[in-house]
């Protein structure tokens, strides 16, 4: 019964986000195409949602991937330094004030993916002169890398304009606020992809999560389904970062979140953490549009305010 009442309090949220905010829309007014209403509703408010929601769902899948392939509860794309990776790319990008680079696509997204890539490739290489026994070694490197890119993005702040640097404050705090339907059109066919490569793996990476050693005996390429994943995981996060900023502890939360509800094998978890995931920022995101402020909080805050007692909660526990 707490299950379905969590599922459909969560659905329920998704529907009436688009109508709160600065401005509380009416169902009625939305269907006067020439009105105000209709035009926040369809060009700002549902973009939004759409976007919040697939940027959820990446987040969550993401940090399940990382937490079944490298077997250690506390890696997530944010812990490991990707995100910051990719924050330090965008942070670049900014700061030579580059717009587009060819065929349209653009820099902020092209050098986030960069940042995310080169952090990935590190990480895989670091990672082999580690055994299996000392991933807490790897976590460990990773927030290393972590603080490496904040400090060099402090130095790309310390040498930027007035402008530049406010644009790269709002950035690092992630923001949900785009317009129109390009980003959640582009984050909705990554998110499409890496969910559909996360369930054709569904029982390898049940394989995966005892050891490589159990893997290899049932015939799995191991080395190449982990290098595949980790890149489209890495891929997604280095979009998304790129277009919100960085917007961490989601993929730590909501797996274990999900474990705790459903406590079944990876393969049946995959798609109920990826929809879990959606839904919770699309609550976190209203949460940012509805508390009374001056101006609408920065996503980024809302899920570290949550996350990070999560966070020292999984810490204690792992301890004991």
């Amino acid at each position: 019964m707490l299950k379905w009442f969590i599922w459909l309090s969560l659905f329920v949220i998704l529907l009436v986000s688009p109508f709160v905010g600065a401005v509380n829309l009416h169902i009625s007014d939305i269907f006067h195409s020439t009105s105000l209403s209709a035009q926040i509703f369809y060009d700002l408010r549902l973009p939004r949602v759409v976007f919040a929601f697939f940027a959820g769902l990446i987040l969550a899948l993401s940090g399940l991937l990382f937490q079944t392939l490298f077997r250690n509860p506390l890696m997530t794309p944010y812990t490991l330094g990707i995100s910051s990776g990719a924050t330090l790319g965008a942070g670049i990008a900014i700061k030579f004030g580059l717009a587009t680079l060819f065929f349209g696509i653009a820099a902020l997204s092209f050098f986030g993916f960069i940042g995310a890539m080169v952090t990935i490739f590190l990480l895989l290489y670091l990672s082999r002169f580690l055994h299996t026994s000392q991933q807490t070694s790897l976590l460990l490197l990773g927030i290393a890398l972590s603080l490496f890119y904040t400090a060099a993005l402090m130095l790309v702040f310390y040498l930027g304009n007035p402008m530049q640097n406010d644009m790269l404050i709002r950035f690092t705090m992630g923001s949900l606020s785009i317009i129109g339907w390009s980003s959640p059109l582009l984050l909705a066919t990554v998110a499409l992809l890496l969910t559909l490569a996360a369930y054709a793996y569904r029982f390898e990476l049940q394989l995966l999560g005892l050891s490589d050693e159990s893997a290899r005996l049932k015939g799995v390429e191991s080395k190449k389904i982990t290098l595949l994943l980790l890149l489209l995981s890495s891929v997604a996060i280095g979009v998304l970062v790129s277009i919100s900023g960085p917007i961490g502890f989601i993929g730590l939360i909501v797996p274990h979140i999900i474990t705790k509800i459903y406590p079944q094998t990876i393969e049946k978890r995959i798609l109920k953490t990826a929809l879990f995931g959606g839904f919770f920022l699309v609550f976190c995101d209203t949460i940012t549009r509805i508390l009374p402020t001056q101006s609408e909080l920065p996503i980024g805050i809302i899920t570290a305010l949550i996350g990070g007692p999560f966070f020292i909660y999984l810490i204690i526990t792992r301890m004991k």
